[in-house]
């Protein structure tokens, strides 16, 4: 099937849990493929609370943290599903039900046509997903990110069986690293499955001016600045052990400074724990910031640093790449899938401070070829990413 017909006759329908960053990128990559994309972006209100996202006007609700409606495709129209649970264990365990009649009702409210359903995350997306080839005949797809498939699943045995259902009911597979398809194959799946990683926007993350990006966001002209974007988890992303390793690096340099993005159930934790340590000159926490803005973060930096405990695949980490940075990060997941040589990036163990400062000492220290990491990014860029997730599409509708 061309591309041609193959626009002619599908239309998408992308189900997921945010609209932002690797979702949003690819579909709208995509979109012209397709006769239309109808997006349901899954939102809850209860969780939402603890994000500080405002609950009023929710018929018209476009956080940047869950969806960015800038510069869609034509094609393509998002719509907010209001899914109410309580965001606990027991609440998260019954999410797929509400979330599948929320996204029905969605699809009746607004006559969506769809033959292919594309699902990010394995629970609850691919719940949905899986029920919507059942009911409608359709063919599915299922992207499994990060947690949903090297961690969900060895949960428990209830777990284990949910998310076997949605893989064994999906028409194909697309996981983000070889570590996840280890995953995938410890459980009893026979679904044909593709690694593609995640990808960047090369309009966006690209090479500009380090001190015009500074002034802009009124950052230090004269310190060695060190960035890490990502939800504020310390089970999660570890920003706990980079403070700890700040600790570490300032007294053989005392020019750092810490950049912190993000936002997360571990705000005031982080707050306190650099207060203790002394580090309110080292380290700020910016916040959230909508993902337009990240690339001139990244070119404000010295080195980009991602100190997770565990990944699927991060798109921060090539995004860095595409701005021309060096990466310090952990070996975790599909991160030394894509750092596969010390001239892209350094390594440390996860929850080890001192080895990541180490490695952050030993980055701020070297010469980088910038034009090297900038060849090397272009394997990551989403115009040559949603080639293969279009051969994906092809191979089932």
């Amino acid at each position: 099937m061309n591309a041609s017909e193959h626009k002619k006759h599908t239309d998408l329908l992308v189900i997921c849990h945010s609209y932002n960053s690797f979702q949003k990128d690819q579909t709208d990559l995509v979109a012209p493929q397709f006769s239309s994309v109808h997006v349901l972006v899954r939102i809850n209100p209860f969780a939402d609370i603890g994000m500080n996202i405002p609950l009023f006007n929710l018929g018209n609700y476009t956080s940047e943290y869950k969806i960015d409606r800038h510069n869609l495709p034509d094609n393509t129209t998002v719509y907010p599903t209001k899914v109410w649970y309580f965001p606990t264990e027991r609440g998260y365990r019954m999410l797929g039900e509400r979330h599948l009649a929320s996204v029905e009702a969605q699809i009746r409210d607004h006559t969506i046509k769809f033959d292919l359903v594309h699902a990010h995350f394995t629970w609850s997306s691919g719940y949905v997903g899986a029920k919507l080839k059942e009911r409608y005949g359709v063919n599915f797809i299922v992207t499994a990110h990060g947690y949903d498939i090297y961690s969900l699943p060895f949960t428990d045995a209830v777990w284990k069986e949910k998310i076997e259902y949605v893989l064994n009911t999906a028409d194909a597979i697309i996981t983000v690293s070889q570590k996840n398809l280890a995953c995938i194959r410890r459980l009893g799946v026979t679904t044909p499955t593709f690694i593609i990683p995640n990808g960047f926007r090369k309009d966006l993350f690209y090479p500009r001016d380090t001190a015009t990006c500074r002034s802009q966001l009124r950052l230090p002209m004269d310190k060695k600045i060190l960035l890490t974007v990502g939800y504020l988890d310390f089970s999660d992303k570890g920003q706990n052990y980079l403070v700890e390793a700040i600790k570490k690096v300032i007294p053989v340099r005392n020019d750092i400074f810490c950049v912190i993005i993000g936002v997360g159930k571990d705000k005031q934790a982080l707050e306190k724990q650099i207060r203790s340590s002394g580090l309110e000159k080292h380290v700020m926490l910016a916040g959230g910031k909508p993902h337009s803005e990240i690339a001139l973060w990244m070119n404000a930096c010295d080195v980009f640093v991602l100190p997770s405990l565990q990944e699927g695949n991060p798109t921060v980490l090539v995004e860095c790449l595409g701005c021309g940075k060096p990466f310090v990060g952990t070996n975790v997941g599909g991160v030394p899938e894509v750092i596969t040589s010390e001239k892209y990036g350094l390594l440390a163990e996860p929850a080890n401070p001192d080895e990541l400062a180490e490695k952050i000492l030993v980055a701020l220290d070297r010469e980088w070829d910038r034009e090297a990491i900038l060849r090397y990014s272009e394997r990551f860029a989403w115009n040559e990413i949603s080639k293969e997730i279009i051969n994906v599409y092809n191979s089932v509708v």
